[in-house]
């Protein structure tokens, strides 16, 4: 068994994560409305064995016994996410009541219980109807969300004092836009760039509509970059880090990406992205090893290589809790006094469908040391959100990957605590 942890400082903040589309299951209930990822998730060959969200974890509908094992396990926050098409089942106009009428619901359980509601904006559910429009390439989706966000905020803002703006951009841009691999399923490649900039408008514009309602953060996936080549390092970095990061520190595109967003940047627009936050929220999973592209006249000026020697998880990534570490104390080098209060919002490990699952134990504990490290070495680093609370629908992978401290039964919905559950329910029962 992993040794004690080190005390973190007092008020740091230890939650657990989630995202809508991935537990909520309800899909054609009160009102939402179609999202991309119903419409990618029924295309035949999108998903693993044709998996859908359909149902998922039917937390709509279980959401009470759900928070009953947040309240067990000890946690200070829920981090979840709220449905767009809930709010908008079209992705404009007035309020659907019903489906703000369950994030009401929820936050209350979650007040009553002592729990912090941390709501994320958009967790990739993009209405089908915005979609159908352009989604993130068009200009005008940035827009609606910031009229969407003022509905949420108009209701709940009485009782939530913390709220992210968008989950990991990078990663809806590259696989949703670029790539094809999520919804909505585009092969753009560096076409997609525009999703970028008009991703971080939708924020700033979201930033300005929560000016009264608490303290805002964008949480991105955010990685340490090895780098056997210098200018591919910079490159990769550049790209998947600072292309989400610098805007809203600095107000400015890193250089080369900068010329390559040209007209797509409006006057002002790089104000409203850089309308200050109360936090940034990081997502980590893992480092990342690129080089130089071995191709001449490569579409990319690096390419991804395996990290070696290193244990990976049930998904083969790797597992190096010493980049976490590397990766916030660089945040701190990089952006000095810009950088505001830092929360990791997801870290966090898919294991085989096991309940003794000390990989993750072990993956946990290695994770929050490097926390506590950092904090010890000044980086205001004030609180770390598990992914995940329960196994769930992982994106195209279905329900292949678990990364739950809480096993699902997709068949029954039984929730069974697995050990990594027991073992954070005494890291947090033994804080002083």
């Amino acid at each position: 068994m992993v040794d004690s942890l080190p005390p973190f400082p007092p008020g740091f903040q230890f939650g657990v994560s989630t995202a809508g589309y991935q537990i909520e299951g309800a899909v054609d209930e009160d009102g939402r409305g179609p999202s991309i990822w119903d419409t990618f998730s029924h295309t035949p060959g999108r998903t693993r064995d044709g998996d859908t969200g359909d149902v998922a974890c039917d937390h709509y509908h279980r959401y009470a016994g759900d928070v009953a094992l947040m309240a067990e396990l000890g946690v200070d926050a829920y981090r979840f996410s709220v449905a767009w098409p809930r709010i908008q089942p079209d992705g404009s106009g007035p309020a659907n009541a019903k489906g703000l009428d369950f994030y009401d619901r929820l936050v209350d359980a979650l007040g009553e219980r002592g729990i912090a509601a941390l709501p994320t904006l958009f967790h990739w559910d993009l209405p089908q109807a915005l979609e159908d429009g352009g989604g993130w390439l068009n200009r005008e989706t940035a827009l609606r969300f910031g009229d969407y966000v003022a509905l949420v905020a108009d209701r709940l803002g009485d009782r939530v004092r913390r709220w992210i703006t968008l989950n990991e951009p990078v990663v809806h841009m590259a696989q949703g836009y670029a790539f094809g691999g999520h919804a909505p399923g585009r092969t753009l490649g560096l076409a997609a760039l525009p999703v970028a900039h008009h991703q971080l408008l939708g924020h700033g514009l979201a930033v300005r509509a929560l000016h009264d309602a608490g303290e805002v953060m964008i949480t991105n996936n955010l990685t340490a970059v090895i780098a056997d080549d210098p200018a591919a390092g910079m490159a990769y970095d550049a790209f998947h880090n600072r292309l989400f990061t610098d805007p809203v520190l600095l107000g400015e595109y890193p250089g080369f990406l900068a010329d390559a967003l040209g007209d797509v940047v409006r006057d002002g627009d790089l104000d409203i992205i850089s309308t200050p936050m109360g936090a940034l929220g990081v997502n980590y999973y893992n480092p990342t090893r690129v080089g130089a592209p071995a191709a001449a006249g490569a579409p990319l000026p690096f390419e991804i290589r395996p990290i070696d020697g290193v244990p990976t998880t049930a998904f083969g990534w790797p597992v190096v809790p010493s980049g976490l570490y590397e990766l916030l104390t660089g945040l701190r080098d990089t952006y000095g006094d810009r950088l505001p209060p830092v929360y990791v919002t997801e870290n966090g490990c898919s294991t085989d469908d096991v309940l003794d699952d000390r990989f993750r134990v072990d993956y946990l504990d290695g994770h929050l040391r490097a926390v506590h490290r950092a904090i010890t070495d000044g980086v205001d680093v004030r609180g770390y959100f598990v992914w995940s609370l329960l196994d769930n629908f992982e994106w195209a992978e279905g329900y292949s990957q678990r990364f739950g401290l809480v096993r699902v039964d997709f068949e029954t919905q039984e929730r069974t605590p697995r050990s990594s559950y027991r073992w954070l329910r005494g890291v947090l029962a033994g804080r002083s």
